[in-house]
């Protein structure tokens, strides 16, 4: 009997009523329940840190988790935890493996596409506006894109852009129809109303991600002035629906005194963000601006922010070049992750504008065996120190060699750029962090149980 089956026989739905009823005493049950239709070997360091979480009710995360059965819509919930824990991360996980070992390559737990590259506003560093704003994935092929990934175990698709949402009924519909995966979007936030509020009660597996650079000067440094207002009133409305979202925050050499601030930490919890992601700003593009780089000196204030935040705030946090440790390094070309632009190019990260696949001429397995990804998979980690994961940032010359090797071509349309280019605006940056990464790793112990294979 396979996991979704034995959920249906165990009763999910009776687990729900009993852990609603008083959460922060029941919560044990959902891990009790996990363990009992779950393969020891799957997730296993994963299930052990959850079961710690809510086995303490003085835990933050554990505070937050209450909250989300007091804050979030009933059936939003309910299709987050069959959705993303058990068909995205326990089900999926065991398929994944199954199709690594079988094909010898990566397969991804998640798939970032671009639904268009259009965009109602032009942010200074994005790289979107590089693709042009005329691209487009049909409806077709994005729901291929989901059949495929669903062969391979993968059940959670993130969108970006552009602006994704200004294909909203089309996403909308791709939801309803792919009822068992989760969808999570970064977006503006500006195209968010009343009308698509009560569309994702309706689906309940679409969560907005928008994304703010911090308060009102930050926020409207980068994204145009009044965008900080409007964001803010969409999340005021998210709230009001009772909708789980997060929020996602590029740090830069600007704005890093404010995202790391623990003013913004507690504001976001004020605002009812649920998770926030941290991304450090990468020159991505020939006309990219390196001003904006985050220095090693803020890296390493994030790296130790980030983490003091995580046990006492109720809010869960991702640090995407700093977590390695957790994910045992890169998590691109299909390691845990790909990215496909609205071109239909497989990129192996969404930093990373480089490909030899476009998915309207292969399929989706046979881009990940290809010689790019193949390369990824190869090299994987490129440093064993994981507090410097990135080809690119924190390794320069690693990727370099994977596209000479490979002769993968830029996927900027309007630019292409040289590799070396790319690689050598974070030379000094990544002499700057070695340092400080290779001190603050031998500095603690790192369990190798906690690094995923």
């Amino acid at each position: 009997m396979g996991i979704v089956d034995s959920m249906k026989s165990l009763g999910l739905e009776k687990l729900f009523d009993y852990v609603e009823k008083d959460p922060a005493k029941n919560l044990p049950k959902i891990m009790e329940f996990a363990d009992k239709i779950t393969p020891g070997d799957v997730m296993g360091s994963q299930r052990a840190a959850m079961r710690r979480i809510v086995s303490d009710p003085d835990n933050n995360w554990n505070r937050m988790l209450c909250d989300l059965f007091a804050e979030i819509d009933e059936y939003v919930l309910r299709q987050a935890f069959q959705n993303f824990v058990v068909n995205g991360s326990l089900n999926g996980w065991t398929q994944q493996q199954k199709m690594r070992e079988k094909y010898g390559c990566n397969i991804p737990w998640a798939i970032l596409l671009d639904p268009t590259s259009a965009c109602n506003l032009h942010c200074t560093g994005c790289w979107a506006a590089e693709y042009g704003n005329k691209l487009n994935l049909s409806f077709d092929e994005i729901d291929s894109i989901i059949e495929q990934g669903k062969e391979l175990g993968c059940y959670i698709y993130i969108y970006t852009g552009g602006e994704p949402l200004v294909r909203k009924k089309d996403l909308i519909a791709i939801a309803n129809k792919h009822a068992d995966c989760e969808f999570l979007c970064f977006t503006n936030a500006t195209l968010i109303d009343d009308e698509f509020c009560r569309e994702l009660l309706r689906v309940g597996n679409f969560i907005p991600i928008p994304s703010v650079e911090g308060f009102k000067a930050s926020t409207d440094f980068r994204r145009g002035e009044g965008v900080y207002e409007k964001v803010t009133s969409a999340m005021k409305l998210m709230r009001e629906y009772r909708l789980a979202f997060g929020v996602s925050c590029c740090y830069t050499a600007e704005n890093f005194d404010v995202i790391s601030s623990e003013e913004y930490i507690d504001w976001m919890v004020d605002m009812g963000v649920k998770f926030a992601w941290f991304f450090s700003y990468m020159p991505v593009g020939a006309d990219a601006d390196t001003s904006l780089i985050t220095r090693p000196e803020q890296r390493e204030l994030m790296y130790e922010r980030i983490r003091a935040y995580r046990q006492n705030k109720p809010l869960f946090t991702l640090d995407f070049m700093h977590d390695g440790e957790y994910v045992g390094g890169c998590i691109a070309g299909g390691r845990r992750y790909l990215h496909i632009n609205a071109n239909g190019d497989m990129d192996p990260c969404v930093f990373v504008h480089y490909s030899d696949t476009n998915i309207r001429e292969h399929t989706l397995l046979e881009g990940l065996r290809r010689p790019l990804f193949r390369a990824y998979y190869d090299n994987q980690p490129f440093n064993e120190n994981m507090l410097r994961p990135c080809p690119v940032l924190d390794n320069p010359g690693r990727l370099d060699a994977i596209i000479e090797q490979t002769g993968a071509k830029s996927t900027e349309i309007l630019q292409p750029e040289d590799v070396h280019d790319y690689s050598e605006r974070c030379r000094d940056v990544a002499a700057g962090w070695k340092p400080r990464a290779d001190r603050l790793w031998a500095s603690k112990y790192h369990n190798p149980a906690l690094l995923v294979k």
